[in-house]
């Protein structure tokens, strides 16, 4: 279970490293740009502050996880502008509140038992591993990896602005927002299963293109 594990939060890490740094043409972009990350770590330190058991903390870092990029998706929002800088700083600011949460639920938790636990999984781990927390979270990273290859010929467009995006006749809203909901789905899935895993979104696309090109095709 460990080694598939590894190779599923690997996978959907990276796949959405390389989808958010073409939708937002920041090769400084990681998964948690949106926040999600920090959302499903939220939502993961309640559930063992609550004591729930590894699935329960799996479902509910999940719906943080999303929850926090649907405030973001809000919180970014305007008529005036097509673009998505607005949304790249309103992930930083709900990032930032996510993360505020995380401490006040590591200062309310016990000394002596929740809070060792809850540090141990933020620092992320694979020693959770089981094939029933497999069900739970690879299974939609499989899927949405899935959605993402054969939308692969359309992710080119997303480095593209609005206007130019638009005038090769693809729905670049809808695009965009399939492609944040399986980079979402993806990152808050592996997030669940075994905390936050830092660098492998931001470097493995970066190793790719190194080898493949900037070509999604």
């Amino acid at each position: 279970p460990r080694i598939l594990l590894a190779l599923a939060v690997g996978a959907g890490l990276s796949v959405s490293g390389c989808v958010f740094q073409s939708l937002f043409s920041n090769p400084l972009a990681t998964p948690d740009t949106l926040g999600v990350a920090s959302g499903a770590s939220f939502g993961a330190a309640l559930a063992l502050l609550l004591g729930f058991r590894l699935i329960g903390v799996q479902f509910i870092s999940l719906i943080f996880g999303g929850a926090a990029v649907v405030l973001t998706v809000l919180a970014g929002r305007s008529r005036e502008s097509k673009g998505l800088n607005n949304t790249v700083l309103a992930g930083i600011m709900i990032g930032s509140l996510f993360n505020a949460l995380i401490s006040l639920v590591k200062f309310s938790a016990d000394t002596e038992d929740e809070l060792p636990a809850i540090t141990y999984w933020l620092m992320g781990n694979l020693s959770a591993a089981s094939y029933a927390s497999l069900l739970v979270g690879a299974v939609p990273i499989i899927i949405c990896i899935a959605v993402l290859f054969a939308l692969r010929w359309r992710l080119n467009l997303l480095s593209l602005s609005y206007e130019e995006a638009r005038a090769t006749g693809v729905n670049i809203k809808a695009l965009r927002a399939v492609t944040v909901a399986c980079a979402t789905v993806m990152t808050a899935s592996s997030v669940s299963m075994c905390g936050q895993v830092g660098w492998i979104g931001l470097l493995v696309p970066h190793i790719c293109r190194m080898g493949l090109g900037n070509d999604h095709t």
